[in-house]
């Protein structure tokens, strides 16, 4: 696990490459330059990232009707499915949510309410320094 958390934390991931390239160069120059250019190539890897995950909602848009609703009827479904066993689990007689699903519901929460509003933030701020 500790190897995913660092693939994503890039902070981290540059920190620990940082000390290997200490530990291989002599010059703090050295060290800094090639720092500097490790924070590039990790800028330039999310930023294709990003690409790849527009330039497929592009094309799944411009498909048929299937391919422009999968997404949110998946979403939709897990979402119902998921309320429906939280609420329905063990609640015969009382209704109680069980502690397993509150962090469920906190993580889902936060990334639909930050993708959401964060979201309309930036298209917002975007659309205004473009015009």
């Amino acid at each position: 696990m500790g190897f995913f958390n660092k693939l994503f934390n890039s902070g981290e991931l540059v920190k620990e490459v940082g000390n290997t390239i200490d530990k291989l160069t002599t010059s703090d120059q050295e060290r800094l330059q090639a720092k500097k250019e490790i924070k590039e190539v990790l800028l330039d890897y999310e930023k294709s990232m990003q690409e790849q995950v527009t330039s497929r909602w592009l094309s799944d848009n411009n498909g048929s009707l299937l391919t422009k609703n999968i997404r949110p009827i998946a979403l939709a479904f897990l979402t119902f499915m998921f309320v429906i066993i939280s609420l329905f689990s063990g609640n015969i007689g009382t209704f109680e949510i069980q502690e397993e699903f509150v962090p469920v519901y906190q993580t889902l929460l936060i990334v639909i309410y930050t993708a959401y509003f964060g979201g309309r933030s930036f298209e917002k701020i975007k659309n205004k320094r473009n015009d």
